[in-house]
């Protein structure tokens, strides 16, 4: 049996949609172990001055669930 949790991020960055799924699947990669796959949920930005400022991405990264020791 595989079972999945999902956990939900928003990132941003200055240079891309794509850059801002990369810092979110990073920063998750710091403390989720067994990540399986992002699905990228929205796409969104920040506009100054006519001209995108900032990217953001929310995504949904999920991961396995660790069993138990003797479970």
């Amino acid at each position: 049996m595989s079972v999945a949790k999902i956990i939900e991020l928003v990132a941003s960055s200055d240079k891309s949609w794509d850059d801002a799924v990369r810092a979110a699947v990073a920063e998750a990669a710091k403390t989720v172990r067994g990540m399986r796959g992002v699905d990228v949920q929205d796409w969104t930005a920040r506009i100054q001055n006519g001209r995108i400022v900032e990217y953001k991405a929310n995504v949904k990264i999920a991961f396995g669930v660790e069993e138990e020791p003797g479970a």
